[in-house]
């Protein structure tokens, strides 16, 4: 009792901690970004300042007004807050980026070439360049982001050939495209490798998602895990009935037969311990007492510690989480964050496929990763 008392009190600590830290960050960008384009504008809209910054506000808050309105008032309106939200931290996030790279290069010339230092700066001429590069970067990875394509691997495990995909989704309509694009496919067998659900688990039942997932087809079932998003939506043990309720095998440290001829095991994801005080089990506890002879499939969300999957006999491990960083230059970030942030890694005898995903969280973009349906060909020799 100690200890779990202890877990949830350091929890109770480290989420503030963590959502002021990201509000502040979140407050000193917007100010900064909103500060150089009032600057590059001033001159046309003195007397207007009021309503520029009234406006910036709004859009500011949205992020935030929107969560919290679906959360307690869904509807159209705090729809419409939330994807503007949404794509708002886009466009923070790359004018972020570019008026500092601007300042850079500004500093830079100003001590090369004192004579530059009586051009305006930034002129209006610096602040339309910005809106419009930001302007066609979110119109590229939305684009981008609403075409996801097949990927394809091949592994060898033993003598049967199932198909195997997985997909984390945000929306209705992606769920709904997720669940045809697998179906096309015809598969034998579908994993969702957590974040299945995003934000409030209630609106996942509200927008009568467990109906359209319960529309997948597959020969030998549907099997998930839990991710930190369903954790983060509020209430894990809803999520896990409302998926039961679509059909899909939701496996929280459990391993389960298929067909006779192969395992999954299924992990907790990691910040359960940090929700709810509950430790998911090892490695080696959950696939203790299972036919090591016959294939072991590990579902676990957050691709983290790989060697595991190694030293406890697993063949093929299935993981997500990190969107491959979803857009640039997150996406050189979790290249260094994770040891197999996306794609195909083989450590021994275990080989670990992670997968970008179905659909996005945050902003709607991707820029330098793509959305994707991973399907695996296994040849069971």
């Amino acid at each position: 009792m100690t200890d779990k008392r202890g877990n949830n009190g350091k929890t109770g600590l480290l989420f503030p901690a963590i959502f002021t830290i990201f509000v502040s960050i979140y407050a000193a960008g917007n100010y900064y970004v909103g500060l150089r384009f009032f600057q590059s504008i001033q001159s046309l809209i003195e007397p207007y300042s009021l309503f520029y910054w009234s406006g910036y506000a709004f859009l500011v808050i949205s992020l935030f007004a929107g969560r919290l309105g679906k959360r307690f008032y869904p509807g159209y309106v705090n729809d419409l807050f939330a994807v503007t939200g949404n794509y708002w931290v886009g466009a923070v996030y790359y004018s972020l980026l570019i008026w500092a790279g601007i300042d850079v290069l500004h500093f830079l010339t100003s001590l090369i070439f004192p004579a530059t230092r009586i051009i305006k700066y930034p002129s209006f001429y610096f602040g339309l360049a910005v809106l419009l590069l930001v302007f066609l970067l979110l119109l590229y990875g939305t684009w981008n982001a609403r075409h996801p394509q097949y990927l394809i691997y091949q592994s060898s495990m033993l003598s049967w050939y199932p198909t195997y995909i997985l997909g984390s989704v945000v929306d209705a309509a992606s769920l709904k495209e997720m669940v045809n694009r697998i179906n096309e496919l015809d598969p034998d067998v579908v994993f969702l490798a957590g974040d299945t659900i995003d934000e409030d688990v209630r609106l996942f039942a509200s927008n009568k998602m467990p109906e359209i997932l319960k529309k997948l087809k597959s020969r030998y079932g549907v099997y998930a895990v839990l991710g930190n998003h369903e954790y983060i939506g509020g209430n894990n043990e809803l999520a896990v009935e409302y998926l039961q309720q679509a059909g899909i095998h939701v496996l929280v440290d459990k391993c389960i037969k298929v067909n006779n001829h192969f395992y999954v095991a299924g992990r907790d994801d990691r910040v359960a311990g940090r929700m709810n005080g509950k430790k998911r089990l090892e490695l080696s506890r959950l696939v203790d007492g299972i036919d090591h002879t016959l294939p072991i499939i590990l579902l676990d969300h957050q691709p983290i510690n790989l060697k595991e999957g190694q030293l406890n006999g697993i063949d093929l491990q299935l993981s997500g989480h990190t969107h491959a960083g979803q857009f640039f230059p997150n996406t050189l970030i979790s290249k260094r964050v994770f040891e197999n942030s996306w794609g195909y890694l083989k450590k021994g005898e275990c080989q670990i496929i992670v997968s970008a995903g179905f659909g996005t969280w945050g902003p709607p973009i991707r820029i330098g990763s793509n959305s994707e349906i991973t399907d695996i060909k296994i040849s069971f020799v």
